[in-house]
């Protein structure tokens, strides 16, 4: 299949086995891409907000498939998703506004433990990331937070560390009526409330 793409867009085909990603639930509040209509937005994992511009069937791999056209918001790209393929990836519709301040909770009381090899870390927290739960993005979160108070966060822990605070915030701050400013200073204060019984909540 040729895709010509506008010189100004970034495109790109999502398509992965079903060994290379595995979607985790971790509540009812997460509600899967299964049945979508062109406008919704939608979240897309490690890259948040995205929209469905079109609806179309194409021939992938000599089968014909109905494909969701995913506007990444962040970035301008569009992503071609087989539907079959959008729970497997991740993908899923934003929370509930009501459920915004479960995230506030389970980042007070949710326990985090940070393991001493970097590597070992780093993978860990690329697959919660990849994951595309807003609980596993506030595990990464809480993680790195707390590693920044005992030690020097590595180049790439701290890029990790600002997306997954951009990514929650803009997916509260899409379903609330919060600004993004109040969403960082809530997010702060719950991080530094928690760090003050940082011996009883983390094992490092």
């Amino acid at each position: 299949m040729l895709i010509e793409p506008a010189s100004s867009v970034k495109m790109k085909l999502s398509w992965s086995s079903p060994s290379e990603l595995t979607p985790r639930g971790d509540s009812a509040i997460i509600r899967l891409m299964n049945s979508f209509k062109i406008g919704d937005r939608i979240i897309y994992p490690n890259q948040g907000l995205a929209i469905i511009e079109d609806i179309q069937e194409e021939l992938l791999y000599g089968e014909m498939f109905q494909v969701y056209r995913v506007r990444i918001l962040c970035n301008n790209t569009l992503v071609m998703v087989p539907s079959a393929n959008t729970e497997e990836i991740g993908i899923r519709r934003p929370i509930a506004e009501d459920s915004v301040e479960d995230i506030f909770k389970f980042l007070k009381k949710h326990r985090v433990a940070v393991g001493t090899d970097w590597k070992g870390r780093y993978k860990e927290h690329v697959s919660l990331m990849r994951s595309g739960t807003i609980f596993d993005m506030a595990c990464v979160l809480k993680s790195l937070y707390f590693l920044s108070l005992t030690k020097t966060l590595s180049f790439r822990e701290k890029k990790m560390l600002e997306k997954v605070k951009e990514l929650l915030v803009a997916e509260i701050s899409e379903v609330s009526d919060l600004s993004l400013q109040k969403i960082e200073q809530r997010l702060a204060d719950t991080l530094t409330v928690c760090a003050k019984s940082l011996k009883q909540n983390v094992e490092i």
